[in-house]
Parts: structure tokens; sequence; C-alpha cells
């Protein structure tokens, strides 16, 4: 495998996340070819001196390194194994899911991909669009430890990265981390309703609480996000949703009861089912709201 800067990066999904992330890299000095489903948002990156490619086969030919950032488990498999990917990649090489499937599926391409000769870390990240363009994401790797010591130069401009276990646990790293996103969404959403049924400020009740056992960044980021009723589409709630699903499912291959995860993955459910599925997922308030059948306020 090359070192340093001489390696040849493919990065597969320059969406949201993905080309904050590939233009980290380049920024960096790496030579990276991309590809998105959608080319325009690929050909973006232009700019900052990537290749782009007509397709996932083209962009990862020749790369020591393939970085996939996709919605989910179905298009990963979908653009390493039937379009082609997999197959134009030469021994040796090492891909990098930092997508967020299920970690059964993370552990199928790991395998089928060992059988080419190709080593993979699921490596699925943390901290959203602002993370991603500052590289100051957490990224959770499952996966050969040695071999993501030995990919530090790549990871570092993206953030910080940790091991936490085999194949498969990063992604068990990434539900964790989302089971207590999309739980404490709700808890603060919840909080909020009963403040102002009361008569109480939703901007002063969350003022009141900063720097205490209630500080997150949850309460900071998606709280104002409340607070001035502007949720925009940073974190859809349709993905938030995909990875409580993933959740539960993981959960029942483990014998586990999660009542917490089970009762906001209905909300969000029922929250996306009415139109709320490109809402970033602080708008969880919206369908609480709703069901607790209070007009929205400004």
């Amino acid at each position: 495998m090359t070192t340093g800067k001489s390696r040849s990066i493919a990065f597969l999904g320059t969406g949201l996340m993905g080309a904050p992330m590939a233009r980290r890299l380049l920024r960096s000095g790496f030579a990276v070819t991309v590809w998105n489903r959608n080319r325009a948002k690929a050909q973006d990156l232009v700019r900052d001196g990537a290749v782009v490619a007509d397709t996932p086969a083209e962009a990862v030919r020749r790369a020591s390194v393939v970085l996939t950032m996709l919605t989910d488990g179905k298009a990963v498999e979908d653009v390493l194994f039937k379009q082609g990917a997999a197959e134009a990649l030469d021994a040796g090489a090492v891909v990098i899911d930092s997508s967020s499937i299920s970690p059964d599926a993370a552990r199928e391409h790991a395998l089928k991909l060992a059988e080419r000769g190709i080593s993979h870390l699921d490596a699925p990240v943390s901290g959203g669009v602002v993370g991603a363009t500052a590289g100051t994401l957490a990224i959770m790797a499952g996966g050969d430890a040695a071999l993501i010591d030995e990919l530090a130069d790549v990871f570092a401009p993206l953030g910080r990265v940790t091991h936490v276990g085999p194949s498969g646990c990063g992604q068990l790293a990434k539900l964790g981390n989302q089971q207590i996103v999309a739980i404490t969404i709700g808890a603060v959403a919840e909080a909020m309703l009963l403040v102002e049924a009361g008569g109480g400020s939703r901007e002063a009740f969350r003022r009141a609480i900063r720097g205490g056992f209630a500080e997150s960044r949850i309460l900071d980021v998606h709280g104002q996000r409340m607070v001035d009723r502007d949720f925009g589409t940073a974190g859809p709630s349709k993905l938030q949703l995909k990875d409580l699903n993933n959740i539960m499912a993981t959960a029942g291959s483990l014998a586990l009861t999660l009542p917490l995860t089970e009762a906001v993955r209905a909300e969000f459910a029922e929250f996306v089912e009415h139109g709320g599925g490109e809402t970033d997922h602080s708008g969880l308030l919206l369908q609480l709201e709703e069901k607790n059948g209070r007009s929205s306020k400004g």
C-alpha cells in the first residue's frame, strides 16, 4: 500500500457530507478522483483540484484508498459490487466506508472485499456538515487497528479517528451515537413544550439551563433551531429514521429491549410519514407539537 501524499484516493458520494470531506483531502495535498450519482455535485470539486469520474469503477481504478459516503447500505452495496467498483480495485487497496449502514452490512462488505484481497474499514462519522468542513469529525472505525494507524495521514484532515473494535464496530458506535442524538433531541423538544405550555419562554428556558447538567451539543445547536424555528435540512429526519431502524434491527438480533429508542423511533417514523423527511431532525418539535394539538409559534 502506498503511503503519504503519494496515495491515490477515490471518493464516492460527494453530497452534503462527502463534498467537504473530499475538499479537505484535496486541500491537504492528496490526488482525489470523485464520483457522485448526481455529477453536478462532484463537478463543484474540480476547482479544488479533483478529477471527476463518470462511473464508480472509473473513479477507483488505480486508487490505493477509496472512501465512500453514501446514503445507506443498499447504496454502498450497489456502488461497490453492482457498479463494478470492487472489480476495478487492485489487490492491496483499502475501502473506508464512512456511510452510516448496519453493522451486519459492514461485516458482509468486509468479507466480500477480503475475497479480492481488498481491506475494509467501517468508519462512520459524527459532526455534521460543520465538522466535515472544519475537519473536526468524530470518526468511529471498525476493523484492523494497525491499518487505521497506517492511514493516519488520510484520517487527519477529516477529524479524530478512534478504533472501537473489529469489523462492524464502527457502525455499532455510530448507531449508539445516533441513539443519543435522537433521544436527546426528543428530550429537548418535550422540555420546551412543557415549559411553553405552562407559560414560560423556550428561549429563556434554554438560556437558563445552559452550563448545568442538561448542557449538551444538542441543546446548543438543535435547541437553538427549536427556539428560532429555523430547522433547515442539515440532518434530514429521514436519515435519522434510517439509523433508528438500523438500531432497532440490531437490538433485535442481540435480544435487547430499548424502550426509549423505540419511542423516539416511532415519533420520527410518524414525522417522516407526514412529510417531515427532509426537515432537520430538530424538527421533531413540530411532530410533538402536532401530537399535543398546539399551534406553532414564531
